[in-house]
Parts: structure tokens; C-alpha cells; sequence
């Protein structure tokens, strides 16, 4: 027992240490990120004044967001597909596009995309012309396959005698979807949701291969500047993105816990 509980320090020091590092450092007056000068909060405002690092912040942003919610609204469909379609050939081929999604190397999958929008550019006259658009389809295109599977696992889990009982009732197959299946997979949604973000948010590699000049976005934009050296500026943008991601798990886990406390509330007494 004791070695276990040894482990796990260990194992969460490894983990939490880097990040702790991170934002002591990103108060740090010294440009040199290893030697402490003493407290300072200067970098927070040299990096508002930083045009690039802003810019690239925002197309990220915009780019994740899209890309999350139409990720999700197709991975929605396909888990939907793959959970109530038993055979059939559109069923096969959806379960092998995902499945090839998920395992996948992201160079092969960046190239593979780079191919195809140079081709496809050149049979509408637009050769070459990368940018948020091509980054943002990308970025759905695999996107989609995570939702998918999360989405797929709740569905598996649920309890078909609510739809059941929806059906018999009388209501239509749209009804059924709105009312009652929406609502039960909106644990798996939210999930889906954010993992499709924080995936589109934090991709390098495929954006790398698909964007253009003028749209590089934020990983993008940190792997150029770390390579002339680890900047204090990068220190307080990481900084704040650990306390927004810190916020938006605390909003997301009082949502869930909320739901689940009214649904508790609707079940019958024991008594």
C-alpha cells in the first residue's frame, strides 16, 4: 500500500510540478526563464501589447469553437448510426472512416489532407490557397471520430425503454431524438465537446500541414517562438490557458453535478 501510495506522488508530481513551474515563472522580472529576479507581472502586459501572439490566440479560438460544435453535431450522427444501424454498407464504412481516424499518425493524416486540398484546388482554380478554412475542415475531419466514439459509448449505456415508451406514446422519430435522446446523451455531448475543442485547440502538426501564411494559429505560433528561446511571454499566455481550462472544468463539473442532482430529485421516494 505504501509503495502505491508513493507511486501516485510520484506520478502527480511528474505531472503537476512542470505545470506549477510554469506559472511561478510566468511572474518572474528576469527574461531568463531559469533564473528568478523576483515578482513581477510585466510579461502579462508585454503579452497583451504582442499583435502576433493575440492574433494567433483568436484564429485558434475561432477555429476550435467551429470545429467543436460541427464535431460534435457529426459525431452525434455517426454514433447514432453505428448504435441503432446493425448492417448495411453506409454503417461499414462509417465505422472504418472512424475507426481510421482514430489510429491514424497525424503526419500521415496532415499530408493526406494536404494532398487533397492542393488536388481539389487545382479542379476549382484554387491552387494553394490554405488558411483557417482548410485548418478548420481538417481539424473536423478527426474531431469528429473522437466525439463519435464518446457519444457511442453513452449510447451504448443507455436505457432504450425511455424512447421506447416515447414511441409508444405516439411521438414521431424527431420527437423521440429532441426530447428524449438528446437529452440523456447530454452528459457525452458536453464531453464530446470539449475534447473536440481542446483537440482543434491544441493540434500542431496537422495545422502545420494545412494552414497558410497569415493563419498561423497558436501552437503554431509558440513552436516558432520557442525555438529562438522560451519566451516569459509564453509563461503568462500559458498561464492564463491553465486558469481558463482550469475555470471551464469547474463550470462544466457544477452543470453535470446540477443536472444530476435534479434528476435525483424526480425519482420517487423509496419512502
Amino acid at each position: 500500500m505504501a509503495l502505491r501510495i508513493l507511486a501516485l506522488i510520484i506520478g502527480f508530481a511528474l505531472l503537476y510540478i512542470p505545470i506549477l513551474s510554469v506559472v511561478v515563472y510566468s511572474f518572474n522580472a528576469s527574461r531568463l526563464v531559469t533564473v528568478w529576479a523576483g515578482f513581477s507581472t510585466q510579461w502579462y502586459g508585454a503579452l497583451f501589447e504582442n499583435r502576433q501572439l493575440l492574433q494567433a490566440l483568436a484564429l485558434s479560438l475561432r477555429i476550435a469553437l467551429v470545429n467543436a460544435f460541427i464535431a460534435t453535431a457529426l459525431g452525434t450522427c455517426a454514433a447514432l448510426l453505428l448504435a441503432r444501424v446493425r448492417r448495411g454498407l453506409l454503417r461499414h464504412v462509417v465505422a472504418a472512416g472512424t475507426a481510421t481516424m482514430l489510429v491514424i499518425p497525424e503526419v500521415i493524416l496532415g499530408f493526406a489532407l494536404l494532398l487533397s486540398f492542393v488536388t481539389f484546388g487545382e479542379l476549382i482554380g484554387w491552387p494553394g490557397n490554405r488558411g483557417a478554412l482548410t485548418v478548420t475542415l481538417s481539424h473536423i475531419t478527426f474531431s469528429t471520430a473522437f466525439a463519435a466514439v464518446i457519444i457511442r459509448a453513452r449510447l451504448a449505456m443507455m436505457d432504450d425503454t425511455f424512447e421506447e415508451a416515447a414511441r409508444d406514446l405516439g411521438a414521431g422519430p424527431w420527437t423521440v431524438l429532441r426530447t428524449v435522446t438528446l437529452p440523456l446523451l447530454a452528459p457525452a455531448l458536453l464531453a464530446a465537446w470539449l475534447l473536440s475543442f481542446t483537440l482543434s485547440f491544441d493540434d500542431l502538426v496537422i495545422a502545420s500541414f494545412t494552414s497558410g501564411p497569415g493563419s498561423s494559429t497558436l501552437p503554431m505560433q509558440i513552436y516558432a517562438s520557442v525555438r529562438l528561446g522560451v519566451s516569459p511571454q509564453i509563461n503568462a499566455l500559458a498561464t492564463l490557458m491553465i486558469g481558463a481550462v482550469a475555470i471551464g472544468i469547474l463550470i462544466a463539473t457544477w452543470i453535470l453535478q446540477r443536472r444530476r442532482h435534479k434528476n435525483e430529485a424526480r425519482l420517487p421516494s423509496p419512502h
